[in-house]
């Protein structure tokens, strides 16, 4: 079971959800994510900090904890790179450096500036948008939805059977029909892969694939292969982009879905965007909106219809 979905700030994952008409794939296409680096249990818990903290004065006017915190959250990808210790004083010298050209902007009248006044309510709204989105979205997510989305998603899902096989490879259909005829006289499959195989890979190991399931092979492997019984090769050679195989299938059994701890985060990811949608929505429909282009207002439409 695949639960897959960009990660974002909430902020900004509100924001895509409402400008892109983001297409989050099915939960059923695993996509493993890195465990979060676990704290030292030794190490001292950090003194709290006051948001009101002075930390700098730019022309007379307060830079605090707080604006050095939002500072460092705002421009965090651009410090990704440095190492942790520098991260604080880079956010600083950001701030102070976004201060004093703000100052020089104000000075001149840019902030009169209709253009800039329009990005400025943009970004107010743009802002809003998000606090709606954490406020009224995300923090109203509970475990009990995430578990409810996942056992639905459990339920919803057909079983999918997955193959344990092994596979010689050649380079000839008379090469592969010689191997078969071998295996006819009762040769032992993993011996002639070995012996005989070009996968690199097999060479060792008696042609061995693992377990796979539909869809992980090429297409004509794949077919041939899930086609076969338990215990049974096959009695034609299959050809591919990468040659002639001789497939014998080792076991077959019921692909088990991850468990819930696993996917729990794209679980609860996919909870916040039918949540978000649905919000969107009840506000889109209660709200006015004209749109006197029919050509843009077709395609407003066409595109509300497919979230």
């Amino acid at each position: 079971m695949s639960l897959s979905f960009r990660r974002a700030s909430l902020a900004s994952l509100g924001l895509a959800f409402g400008l892109s008409a983001l297409c989050l794939s099915p939960l059923m296409a695993q996509e493993t994510a890195p465990a979060p680096a676990q704290p030292d249990a030794a190490a001292p818990a950090a003194a709290p900090v006051d948001p009101n903290a002075v930390v700098a004065t730019v022309n007379g006017e307060k830079l605090t904890e707080a604006d050095l915190q939002l500072a460092e959250g705002e421009l965090s990808q651009q410090f990704a790179q440095l190492p942790p210790e520098q991260r604080r004083a880079a956010a600083l010298s950001a701030a102070i450096e976004i201060r004093v050209m703000a100052k020089k902007a104000i000075d001149a009248g840019l902030d009169k500036d209709p253009d800039f006044q329009r990005r400025m309510a943009f970004l107010q709204q743009r802002a809003l948008h998000g606090e709606v989105v954490e406020k009224e979205v995300v923090a109203k997510v509970t475990d009990a939805d995430v578990r409810a989305r996942y056992d639905q998603e459990i339920a919803n899902t057909p079983p999918v059977n997955e193959i344990h096989a092994r596979h010689i490879l050649v380079k000839t259909k008379e090469e592969a029909d010689a191997i078969i005829k071998q295996l006819d006289g009762g040769a032992d499959f993993q011996k002639l892969a070995n012996e005989h195989t070009s996968d690199p890979s097999g060479k060792t190991s008696g042609g061995d694939l693992g377990w796979f399931g539909p869809g992980q092979m090429v297409p004509e492997f794949d077919k041939a292969a899930f086609a076969l019984d338990v215990g049974k090769y096959s009695k034609e050679p299959v050809q591919s982009q990468f040659g002639w195989h001789v497939i014998k299938v080792e076991d077959k059994r019921a692909k088990q879905p991850p468990a819930f701890d696993d996917v729990k985060d794209q679980a609860k990811q996919a909870v916040i965007r039918d949540k978000y949608f649905a919000m969107v929505k009840d506000l889109r429909a209660a709200a006015k909106v004209e749109i006197p282009d029919e050509k843009l207002k077709k395609d407003i439409d066409t595109l509300e219809s497919s979230k």
